[in-house]
């Protein structure tokens, strides 16, 4: 299993707002048992508040500025709160 940014990774409770826009809540961190790799789980936090799962690795990746070229974030998520805010 790939150990990632350890001290950087996303934590339960905590808010991460995508770059277009919405921001979600962190779940957990979970193993996938079909391949090497960790995912976040993460829920919307408008309605209908959807629960995704994306690669830790995509997750915590940087834009694709050529598919996205009017965006100015560097990175895919940012956090945005903590787990007790």
């Amino acid at each position: 299993m790939e150990l990632f940014f350890m001290h950087d990774y996303p934590r339960p409770g905590e808010k991460w707002k995508h770059f277009k826009g919405h921001i979600y809540k962190i779940i957990c961190i979970a193993g996938d048992t079909e391949r090497d790799g960790l995912d976040v789980v993460y829920q919307d936090t408008q309605k209908p508040k959807l629960i995704w799962v994306r690669p830790l690795r995509m997750f915590m990746s940087e834009v694709d500025h050529e598919k996205y070229p009017e965006t100015t974030w560097k990175w895919r998520f940012m956090k945005v709160g903590d787990a007790n805010e």
